[in-house]
């Protein structure tokens, strides 16, 4: 069975409806967008009431309120984390604007990414993603600058070092080098996932940042921490930028923002990199009035007491459930990793390595006898299962999602 099949007209918290009632739990918060899960009362009512007001108007016209929901977002985020942009309503072009202003701000257009990275679906948002399977159809139409080097996957070190510290972090070697050597000083910015999730939820060692920040301060360039997906809540934090203490000269922000699946987008950045003209980096529907109220009410709700923690409290009972399948499955799952409401499941044949067959084999199977939806990493080509639910999933929710997982398992 594929998605396809399957037709939803309603949802409720984690849960989806077919016309006929059947019931399936979403394990990934829709495409990892859905904050807030489906139809949350407070955010549908406060679209319900912009929606009576008034649906649409210029940008021209809607700064003042795009500054009070962009002061929301601000008073949460790093302290040298200042002031940004809300003309974007998607994470490809909050990420393009990022480099914009990156480029615009020191004159240079190189830019380094890092191997199974996903920045977004634009020619140039995946020009410099680190998964070349997007672009191969398209190998002529963007030619842009950039660099793509190893990613900090210490279950599969493209070094073979036996982890870190003790490796030295080559792979932030590998940024040095590339911005010193290969570029000869025309780096202007590097862009990270603080978690690669597309990629297969790949989170970096300790130590990691501290070395990317010290090469970017050396080196001169801006330091883009793509938070698109972790970003809101995701991780059990705000920003997974302070918690992984990135200190980012700028941050991209999308799929959560929205709450309930409404298209927001948002770049924060430091008071020096206030570079851009409006004409710059501005789209018609960018900062519309639905936007701007799903986010204020979003960052209203995150931002309440208590919960955030209670995200993290979960996380780590849908983590401790999770290494319990690994215990009682190692011969295909090899690895876990995750934090907050974001967890993936590296499944591996019998010699270890990555199988794509049985990952995709997991989901189908969840999906078709399990009404369970699951997601894959790298659209399908990667190895890994992912499970996101949204930031509401109670611990009642948790324990069914990892049952059902248990019963996949057992089935295959």
């Amino acid at each position: 069975m594929t998605t396809t099949q399957v037709q939803f007209n309603k949802g409720k918290g984690i849960r989806l409806y077919t016309p006929d009632q059947d019931e399936y739990i979403d394990a990934v918060s829709g495409t990892f967008n859905l904050a807030l899960g489906y139809s949350y009362p407070e955010l549908v009512d406060a679209l319900k009431t912009q929606l009576e007001d008034l649906i649409h108007v210029s940008s021209s016209f809607t700064g003042d309120l795009a500054q009070h929901v962009l002061d929301s977002i601000l008073a949460q985020a790093p302290a040298h984390i200042t002031t940004g942009w809300m003309r974007d309503i998607i994470g490809s072009t909050a990420n393009e604007g990022a480099v914009k202003i990156a480029n615009k701000y020191n004159g240079r257009n190189e830019v380094i990414s890092l191997s199974l990275s996903h920045h977004g679906q634009t020619l140039f948002a995946t020009a410099i993603s680190g998964n070349a399977f997007r672009r191969k159809s398209f190998p002529n139409t963007v030619v842009t600058q950039n660099g793509i080097v190893p990613a900090p996957y210490c279950y599969r070190c493209p070094f073979s070092a036996k982890g870190a510290p003790a490796c030295g972090f080559l792979c932030t070697e590998a940024i040095h080098d590339y911005a010193e050597y290969a570029a000869s000083g025309g780096v202007s910015c590097i862009i990270i996932e603080p978690i690669l999730g597309n990629g297969g939820n790949i989170i970096p060692p300790e130590g990691y940042f501290e070395r990317v920040r010290k090469i970017c301060d050396e080196l001169d360039i801006v330091l883009i921490a793509d938070e698109v997906q972790t970003g809101i809540g995701r991780t059990g934090h705000m920003f997974a930028s302070e918690y992984y203490d990135i200190k980012p000269d700028i941050i991209t922000l999308a799929k959560g923002l929205g709450g309930i699946g409404i298209p927001a987008a948002a770049i924060l950045y430091t008071p020096q990199l206030a570079v851009l003209e409006k004409f710059e980096h501005s789209y018609t529907s960018g900062g519309n009035l639905l936007s701007l109220t799903a986010s204020q009410k979003t960052m209203e709700i995150v931002s309440r007491e208590g919960f955030l923690e209670n995200v993290r409290e979960n996380g780590a009972v849908l983590g401790r459930l999770l290494n319990n399948l690994k215990e009682k499955y190692g011969d295909v799952i090899g690895d876990v990793r995750g934090i907050g409401y974001m967890w993936g499941l590296e499944i591996v044949d019998k010699d270890g390595a990555p199988d794509v067959d049985l990952t995709n084999k997991i989901i189908d199977i969840g999906l078709e006898n399990h009404h369970l939806i699951l997601r894959g990493s790298r659209y399908g080509f990667g190895n890994v299962v992912k499970v996101r639910p949204s930031l509401t999933t109670t611990v009642d929710d948790i324990e069914e999602i990892c049952a059902r997982l248990d019963k996949i398992f057992h089935e295959l």
